[in-house]
């Protein structure tokens, strides 16, 4: 009888070892990483099952058991998953339990309009595009915004998302992001600051987002539109002109398209357009409100990615002349 117990107390220990053993062996996987999906609701032997299907190369019976017999089979979270080389069945469970998901990121660029972040949104393969087919206003009706144009009203940023997740989610959280950006800048305006709301602020900081990508510049790019707007001169900026053309623009800005009337047209129509013409990255927003303190009433390329700044239509037009001419 004693040798009988010595001998189930040894086949214990071994197969207690065994289990051990097993527990903190890196499991096989068909590809590096393995990405696996598990859906809510899905008990022990069906996640298990998940788990070989996905490419990892492991007994389901012994991983469903030992899910089961760690006691934190109920604690497993649903989402989407990366299981990477070395990865044991041990750890594989805490990942599971942690619900360490697998992040994707999506980069909304400074500088552009909303329909190219649709587009960059229909083109992310890990999100599941609840937009597609809406109309924008829909879009907005669904964030919570019935009426408000979409343009300019997303901050750019980089964002990380489960696969999976909505590019509504996505969307959401960049317009509240700019909320809370556009707010702070607004805080900080001037005191002699001809801009009327937020919504001007976000309106002339989208232009200035589109006239420079030198830092340097924007406050003085700023500094012109606020003393334009302040002695009721009109912007005259191509790039409300480009974006009230939409697609029908070539890349190629004529004479005519100057002349041809749009809601976005500064050079027909005064003061600010109706909306902004792309997404204002935070030092846009922060030069709109607080320019710099110039008499420049004018600017023109120089060619080298700088502007030339004149306070009168003498001077900017002898730069014109240098700098775009060649004279």
């Amino acid at each position: 009888m004693r040798s009988f117990i010595v001998l189930i107390l040894v086949a214990a220990g071994l197969a207690a070892g065994s289990a051990a053993w097993w527990l903190n062996q890196p499991m096989v996987l068909a590809t590096d990483p393995v990405e696996l999906s598990v859906e809510p609701g899905t008990p022990a032997r069906g996640i298990a099952r998940v788990v070989v299907d996905a490419g990892v190369r492991v007994n389901p019976t012994l991983l469903n058991a030992w899910f089961r017999f760690s006691g934190d089979d109920r604690q497993i979270k649903a989402g989407s998953y990366e299981i990477a080389a070395g990865t044991t069945p041990r750890a594989l469970l805490q990942k599971l339990v942690l619900g360490e998901e697998t992040l994707r990121t999506l980069t909304l660029v400074e500088g552009w309009n909303f329909r190219q972040v649709r587009e960059a949104l229909q083109k992310s393969e890990h999100l599941r595009h609840d937009i597609q087919g809406l109309s924008d206003e829909i879009i907005m009706e669904k964030l919570g915004r019935p009426g408000l144009h979409p343009e300019g009203r997303f901050f750019p940023d980089t964002y990380a998302f489960a696969s999976g997740s909505s590019d509504l989610a996505v969307l959401q959280r960049a317009l509240r992001a700019l909320d809370k950006r556009l707010a702070a800048a607004w805080g900080q305006r001037a005191a002699d600051t001809p801009l009327k709301s937020p919504d001007e602020a976000l309106i002339l900081a989208s232009i200035i987002e589109k006239e420079t990508g030198r830092a340097g510049e924007r406050a003085m790019i700023s500094g012109v539109f606020n003393n334009r707007l302040r002695i009721g001169m009109m912007l005259q900026t191509d790039p409300t002109v480009i974006y009230g053309l939409g697609t029908q623009f070539d890349g190629n800005l004529r004479k005519r398209d100057l002349q041809a009337d749009t809601p976005w047209n500064t050079y027909t129509r005064a003061g600010l357009p109706p909306t902004p013409i792309a997404m204002p990255g935070k030092a846009a927003l922060l030069a709109a409100v607080r320019p710099a303190q110039t008499s420049a009433l004018y600017f023109v390329a120089r060619g080298d990615g700088s502007s030339h700044f004149s306070p009168s239509l003498d001077e900017h037009n002898r730069a014109v002349n240098k700098f775009q001419r060649g004279q």
